[in-house]
């Protein structure tokens, strides 16, 4: 099975006509997990395009200037501006980089907020649901794998 979206699409659209002389095998794991990766991906996207906001001062007319800010602010936004886009785009592949990626960025923002509040909020609500978000990821991983066995 190869990596990427035509690779995964490929695999899904075989898995599910069956293989040859054999029944129809459904693979409802891989399809959840595909849709999932997929889902994160345009929320990731969009989290990504609103720290760029952030950059470009758009959206936001009683803020400073992205440039008079904190430098430690500068370099968590920046960082988010890069590593969110970057994921989705990992993550609308369904390839494995873009799991790590996704992976790393969100440990990242729990990790910040928890340690730097005063320049990256972390609510109780956001933390528990990249927690739940990353303990789905990680069951809808260990299922897909052990649905093709």
């Amino acid at each position: 099975m190869g990596p990427g979206v035509d690779g995964e699409a490929t695999s899904i659209a075989m898995e599910m006509s069956g293989a040859p002389g054999g029944a129809a095998r459904p693979m409802r794991f891989r399809r959840f997990l595909v849709w999932l990766l997929r889902l994160l991906s345009v929320v990731w996207l969009a989290k990504g395009l609103m720290a760029w906001a952030v950059i470009f001062g758009i959206g936001a007319p009683n803020q400073p200037p992205f440039e008079a800010r904190l430098l430690s602010f500068q370099a968590i936004t920046v960082y988010f501006a890069v590593i969110d886009l970057v994921a989705a785009v990992g993550l609308w592949l369904v390839s494995t980089w873009g799991g790590v990626l996704w992976l790393l960025a969100a440990i990242s923002q729990l990790l910040l907020g928890f340690f730097f509040p005063q320049l990256l909020p972390v609510t109780t609500l956001l933390a528990a649901g990249y927690v739940t978000l990353i303990v789905a990821y990680f069951v809808a991983t260990w299922a897909a794998e052990n649905e093709a066995s």
